[in-house]
Formats: structure tokens, C-alpha cells, sequence
């Protein structure tokens, strides 16, 4: 599974679209640590519930996305995953 600039249609089903979507990245000032992990855990439990899951972290990792959660992960544990890890399920 390599994700591509033009295989990108699995975004338009993804739940973290819309109003959701501000969970998913850290604000631009200061975050506690209380509130990142409250806010982490909230979009981790939309991307539970996610259709496209598997894509959006196959994404985040090819692109070594810097920040934010992808596919149900952080950026420190998407550093610790391959494609290959994601393919193999």
C-alpha cells in the first residue's frame, strides 16, 4: 500500500472530517500535557471508529507526517511503525 499525491480519495470518507478535524492537530500556543492526552484520546476514539484508518496511517507514515494524530496514532508512535507494519494488519 503506497499512498500517492493522487490516491488521496480515501479523505473525502474519513470521520475526522469538518468539526472534528481542530482534535487532531496540536494548537499553535502552549499545550498542558493534560490537555494533549485529553485531546489525543478524543480523536483517537474517532479514528477508532474510522472507515478509512489503515490509509490515513499508511499516509502519516509515508509522509512522515510531523505532527498531529494519522490513522489512530501520534507522531511519536508512528515513528516506532513501518508500511510494512501497516500492511501486515
Amino acid at each position: 500500500m503506497t499512498v500517492t499525491d493522487t490516491d488521496r480519495a480515501w479523505r473525502a470518507r474519513a470521520a475526522c472530517r469538518g468539526a472534528n478535524a481542530p482534535q487532531f492537530l496540536p494548537p499553535t500556543s502552549g499545550e498542558t500535557p493534560v490537555a494533549r492526552c485529553g485531546r489525543e484520546t478524543a480523536a483517537k476514539a474517532i479514528c477508532a471508529r474510522c472507515d478509512v484508518r489503515r490509509e490515513c496511517l499508511a499516509y502519516a507514515v509515508e509522509a512522515r507526517e510531523p505532527l498531529g494524530i494519522w490513522g489512530g496514532l501520534n507522531e511519536i508512535e508512528r515513528s516506532r511503525i513501518s508500511l510494512a507494519d501497516i500492511r501486515a494488519g
